[in-house]
């Protein structure tokens, strides 16, 4: 597994890193043996960044972390850790907490569901409107000076928001969505990230399974979130699905498969990236780490642009009341 520096400041980890959220039900039941033997191939691999949020199943993929990762070395790993979403015992969500008291208690929780000392990166899922940037980020840097955090990143925040950080304390890396099929983030925010000296951890490279290759048109499990995903409804999915078809036909032009094209892509838009892939099972994984030995020719480029043109998709990646919470969406920044 080749290495990749995160940031001026950050941390050298993997050149592709596991998001463990699929893990702990956003997209439906999943198997607990299965995810652990999965993060297990994963490190195995070579895999050091692992991605969670305190949120997801509110807690459950913390303390499944900690169980897949016992008696690994925990200088062999790094823990990628987002916070502030609130929830209820239902699965409800209700909006995001910066506060610097919250940002305190909500690192206390997720040190102790880990079983770890410190967080590798800490960051804020989502901005909080209602608390500037600078005192949520004025917070974890009182982590950082307190040895329980090493480096801080950011989550799906626009350009502006991101210079405002940066001001108060180093930021290692941005994590936002990042694929053939959302690509706004190269308007503004990815210049801005370079001109700061900041990276990028990309998630939703397979657009939640949309471009995997393996997607059908067909009806969500209950509990998964693509079942209000615009991009999955009826009408809009066969569109992305015929996208999908032009990018298998790039892919065995390449001899590789559709997954491992468009993570190949992400990962080619430049060192500073990192893409996070979303495996809950060894044969996604397996398959997905395959992108990490496939190097993209400017002729491969130009025939998986020309499958998957910018702005083709068909729907917004978020429901619409999802979409008005991202700051990194503000066309207006």
């Amino acid at each position: 597994m080749n290495l990749r520096k995160l940031g001026a400041t950050g941390p050298t980890v993997s050149a592709i890193g596991l998001g463990a959220m699929g893990m702990s039900g956003m997209y439906g039941p999943s198997d607990r043996r299965e995810s652990i033997a999965t993060v297990h191939a994963a490190i195995d691999a070579g895999v050091t960044l692992i991605d969670t949020g305190d949120f997801y199943g509110m807690g459950h993929n913390e303390m499944l972390l900690a169980e897949a990762l016992k008696g690994v070395p925990r200088d062999s790993y790094q823990l990628s850790v987002k916070f502030g979403a609130l929830r209820d015992a239902v699965g409800g969500w209700n909006g995001i907490d910066g506060r610097p008291a919250a940002v305190k208690n909500f690192v206390a929780y997720s040190l102790q569901r880990l079983g770890v000392d410190h967080i590798d990166i800490y960051r804020p899922a989502r901005l909080d409107p209602d608390v500037p940037v600078e005192e949520t980020v004025g917070a974890i840097a009182d982590l950082v000076a307190a040895g329980q955090v090493r480096h801080i990143g950011l989550s799906e925040v626009g350009a502006g928001t991101i210079r405002r950080a940066a001001a108060v304390h180093p930021v290692c890396d941005l994590q936002i969505e990042y694929s053939l099929v959302s690509r706004t983030v190269e308007a503004e925010i990815l210049p801005t990230l370079r001109e700061l000296g900041i990276g990028m951890t990309a998630y939703g490279v397979l657009s939640r399974g949309l471009i995997s290759g393996h997607w059908q048109a067909a009806p969500t499990g209950a509990g998964d979130f693509r079942a209000h995903s615009p991009r999955f409804q009826p009408g809009n999915v066969e569109a992305n699905l015929r996208l999908v078809e032009a990018l298998r036909a790039a892919a065995a032009a390449r001899g590789a498969t559709v997954a491992q094209v468009a993570i190949a892509w992400v990962a080619s838009r430049g060192e500073d990236i990192v893409p996070l892939v979303g495996a809950r099972r060894c044969d996604q994984l397996a398959e997905s780490l395959g992108a990490a030995e496939l190097a993209l020719s400017p002729e491969d480029l130009q025939r998986i642009e020309a499958a998957v043109p910018a702005g083709a998709a068909v729907g917004e990646r978020y429901p619409a009341h999802a979409m008005a919470a991202l700051d990194s969406e503000d066309r207006g920044v």
